[in-house]
């Protein structure tokens, strides 16, 4: 990721407020608008993400401007297909073959298998292990690439959705309300069943796309609420074509599925 010098800073009144979504590995476009935004000289004073993009939020707001662009890029190089897999994936013939080999070895940086799950449906994991795969590797890369610290200074406020497993309420970490860490992070982006929940304060959650994909009510629930200008940066397609093969059922159900609560948010905003 090129790194262009900024334009001034655009005279502005309120806050900038970017919002993400969950979106695996679409949120690598996230990287993209915020290049974007950083090279038009935006300064974001505060951003929300749920899933992947709560990884994002984190990565920019624990990072100084000058850093974020370099971070964002050190964090996809991580994640990426390892060889050999990398190389299948860059055949038509590969794709297959290379995600089952990512499901069966996992992703180094990211998450590894938890083989215990192998041993059936009703076997006891415990609470804070059941899920298909152990996410360690990614608390390592998040802890590796992100200062907690500066997000506690507040300078760029960052909030990150989560799902609480037992009440099945949507709850915002807000680092303007708490000491925020790296477990709010892992909390947001513990989709299940791959990836078991993470407790924060006794209580357990998963990923917060569960319920809002498109965390924009964290801004019209603010209080005291602020003007601003508000990017909400959308990886799922709300509309789209009458599927026809079970490929493209697969597909528009998932962009049906994430993409849903675009539409509530806009609906909310607007009254």
């Amino acid at each position: 990721m090129a790194e262009k010098k900024s334009k001034a800073a655009p005279a502005r009144s309120g806050q900038n407020v970017l919002v993400l979504q969950g979106g695996g590995a679409l949120g690598a476009y996230q990287a993209g608008v915020y290049q974007a935004l950083h090279e038009a000289g935006v300064e974001i004073d505060w951003v929300i993400g749920t899933s992947i993009g709560a990884i994002t939020a984190a990565l920019i707001a624990g990072n100084e401007p000058e850093h974020r662009l370099e971070r964002l890029a050190e964090f996809w190089d991580r994640v990426e297909y390892a060889l050999p897999v990398n190389a299948l994936a860059s055949t038509p013939s590969g794709v297959q073959a290379s995600r089952a080999m990512t499901m069966l070895g996992g992703l180094p940086a990211f998450f590894w298998p938890n083989p215990m799950a192998l041993m059936g449906q009703g076997w006891p994991l415990g609470s804070e292990h059941a899920g298909y795969y152990s996410t360690a590797p990614l608390r390592k890369t998040l802890s590796n690439l992100v200062d907690f610290d500066r997000i506690n200074r507040q300078h760029t406020r960052i909030s990150v959705g989560a799902a609480n497993v037992c009440t099945s309420q949507m709850h915002y970490f807000d680092s303007r309300e708490q000491v925020f860490c790296v477990d709010h992070v892992m909390a947001s982006g513990a989709l299940p069943p791959a990836f078991p929940p993470v407790r924060v304060d006794g209580e357990l959650y998963w990923d917060g796309g569960i319920l809002s994909n498109t965390p924009l009510e964290a801004i019209f629930d603010d209080n005291p609420r602020r003007d601003g200008l508000i990017f909400s940066v959308h990886v799922w397609n709300p509309d789209g074509p009458e599927p026809v093969t079970m490929r493209e059922v697969l597909n528009r159900q998932k962009d049906v599925q994430f993409a849903c609560d675009c539409e509530f948010g806009a609906a909310f905003a607007g009254g």
